[in-house]
């Protein structure tokens, strides 16, 4: 067995004609380099990340099914290579809308900026940032006085964006105004959600699914349960106003925390978009890590 799997390797690299030298030691540090960069820019602490994990479950499973038809266990290695090549494809097919936008996003020059260069380096961006804040702040500070029902989804993966798809598309830039406009109760877009990606609104009226906890006090309305609901399946995090208490809560992982103030509610804030202040420290760091137990 072990010399049958030597045999594999060396089979697989032959064609490489690969030799010790640091030429070819440079084209694979890079290429590992590349890879690290991307997981860690685009891919870590996402749902996509599961993705990734499964490609690479598939990609050993291809290698151990080579492996078995190399020491003449061909029908076993023969279902085992079938099964990967039917799962790959199957994967191609469901992810299709995820990977056509992601396709798109990379000829953006954004993309080429955030995969070579530091965030912290760009002076605009921070502008952005401290504006992006700012106009959140402004916007719930005038609904929780009017009592007025908003639910902001503050994107972070593909998987969000899908569930913004069935919305109304705005792509407008983040400002009060506009936010206090589009959850004004005489308008069509109140009832639903409005969902921010990166420092511009990417859509709104947006449908969310609804939490099933059976748990769930019956003091939450809709919009507690849509917020809930989407958090449960994404890593979106969820700012909800209540209509009938002016209350202001983020929802994450399936967990509400309710806000007394705007000045922690901002510390957070500036948290979850991973938004470092001049004073940033490490307290806040993730402000749901005791809820969780981490």
């Amino acid at each position: 067995m072990i010399d049958a799997l030597i045999s594999f390797v060396h089979g697989m690299i032959r064609p490489f004609n690969w030799s010790l030298n640091w030429i070819n030691a440079f084209q694979i540090l890079f290429i590992a380099g590349m890879l690290l960069i991307f997981y860690r820019k685009f891919i870590k602490n996402t749902q996509s990340e599961k993705l990734v994990k499964g490609l690479f479950i598939l990609f050993f499973a291809w290698i151990f099914s080579e492996l078995l038809i190399t020491v003449n266990l061909q029908i076993i290695g023969g279902f085992f290579k079938t099964l990967v090549t039917l799962i790959a494809l199957s994967l191609i097919v469901i992810f299709q809308p995820e990977l056509r936008r992601f396709l798109g996003y990379l000829g953006q020059l954004s993309f080429i900026k955030k995969m070579f260069l530091s965030n912290g380096s760009y002076k605009e961006e921070e502008e952005q940032d401290i504006d992006l804040i700012k106009e959140i702040t402004e916007a719930v500070k005038y609904l929780t006085k009017t009592k007025t029902g908003a639910l902001i989804v503050f994107k972070k993966s593909m998987n969000t964006l899908a569930y913004s798809e069935v919305g109304t598309k705005l792509d407008a830039k983040v400002s009060a105004e506009l936010i206090l406009t589009i959850f004004h109760p005489n308008t069509p877009l109140h009832d639903g959600a409005l969902v921010i990606d990166g420092h511009r609104i990417h859509s709104a009226g947006v449908l969310l699914p609804l939490t099933e906890d059976p748990k769930l006090s019956w003091k939450y309305g809709t919009r507690h349960r849509a917020a809930i609901g989407l958090s449960e399946i994404s890593d979106a995090a969820c700012l909800v106003v209540s209509e009938e208490t002016g209350d202001v809560s983020i929802c994450m992982d399936g967990l509400l925390k309710k806000y007394e103030d705007l000045t922690t509610l901002k510390t957070d804030l500036e948290s979850i978009l991973g938004i470092k202040p001049k004073d940033a420290n490490e307290k806040h760091k993730n402000i749901f890590d005791k809820l969780l137990g981490k």
